[in-house]
């Protein structure tokens, strides 16, 4: 067999592979990441739900899924499909309203806020109107209300309001408390220890 030499030999070229394609959740997600990179950082955030809140689509699911877990329970167990609708229907109604009260509040405080000639003493007046309104209660003094403070630092016989304490008046609880600082001596913004023996974290 006569060899052939090697320079005259045919060589197979390799078929090139298509280069595969990149992951698309990766890229959507590079791509978000950039985007988002070039947004100046005082540019307002925009929220864009997927979709939007509405009460006939959210008592349909929750009662979809109420539904099957109901198929769960025993037949001598199981409240009737009026009774689940009826609660989900108010509790989802209800939940709309309380969101819609809070927004309206919060638009009312940006407007105050950003009205012309507005002191920051009549931008607190209009807080705490709001606040009110809402029926939470603000203590800027422990007279008489020492459960509502805790003392967070310092050492002395008498007290300087830190922050004051929120209460909800329509249920009666604490949403914030007070913080209350010891100092040596009476001064000016201080409160006399003798309104109340105070434990440092505990209530005045």
């Amino acid at each position: 067999m006569k060899k052939v030499p090697r320079s005259q030999r045919k060589t197979t070229t390799a078929t090139k592979r298509a280069a595969p394609k990149g992951n698309n959740g990766l890229k959507h997600r590079r791509e978000k990441r950039r985007a988002a990179a070039d947004v100046p950082g005082d540019s307002p955030r925009t929220y864009r739900p997927e979709e939007l809140l509405s009460p006939p689509m959210l008592l349909s699911r929750f009662t979809e899924r109420a539904t099957d877990l109901m198929a769960a329970l025993p037949a001598e167990a199981r409240p009737t499909q009026a009774a689940v609708t009826a609660a989900l229907r108010q509790a989802v109604l209800e939940a709309f309203r309380s969101r819609e009260e809070y927004v309206a509040r919060m638009v009312e405080v940006d407007l105050l806020a950003g009205a012309p000639n507005q002191s920051a003493s009549s931008l607190r007046k209009g807080i705490r109107a709001a606040l009110l309104d809402q029926g939470v209660r603000c203590a800027d003094s422990p007279d008489g209300e020492s459960e509502l403070f805790v003392v967070v630092e310092g050492d002395g016989e008498t007290f300087e309001v830190l922050r004051p304490a929120y209460v909800d008046q329509a249920t009666g609880k604490l949403v914030l408390s007070g913080q209350l600082r010891r100092l040596p001596g009476a001064d000016g913004g201080v409160h006399s220890a003798a309104e109340g023996e105070a434990t440092r974290g505990e209530g005045v």
